[in-house]
């Protein structure tokens, strides 16, 4: 099974007591990036409060993979990049026409 990266950095550097909130706050953001990014449109109020409680409960599971050492972090890390590029090229393609 691959190792993750992030969580080999964290134990060895940091104090590993707040390990699950450390993962959940980050898994969390970048999940609201990757959704913003690439899957996000524009909601009713409500509808997006939904969303959004949603995507926070899912990430309690998610962390806990994270936890157990799969590449999460790092999965999300490259997601969001992914979309930031496709983004921007669709904004520099728009911005050219």
């Amino acid at each position: 099974m691959t190792k993750s990266f992030a969580y080999d950095f964290y134990v060895n550097n940091f104090n590993i007591d707040y390990t699950f909130i450390v993962f959940f706050i980050v898994i969390f953001l970048l999940s609201v990036l990757a959704y913003e990014l690439g899957f996000a449109r524009k909601l009713p109020l409500l509808k997006s409060i939904i969303v959004y409680i949603l995507l926070f409960i899912g990430t309690y599971i998610t962390t806990t993979f994270a936890i157990l050492q799969m590449p999460i972090i790092e999965s999300l890390i490259i997601i969001s990049l992914v979309l930031g590029i496709y983004r921007f090229r669709m904004y520099r393609e728009r911005k050219s026409n």
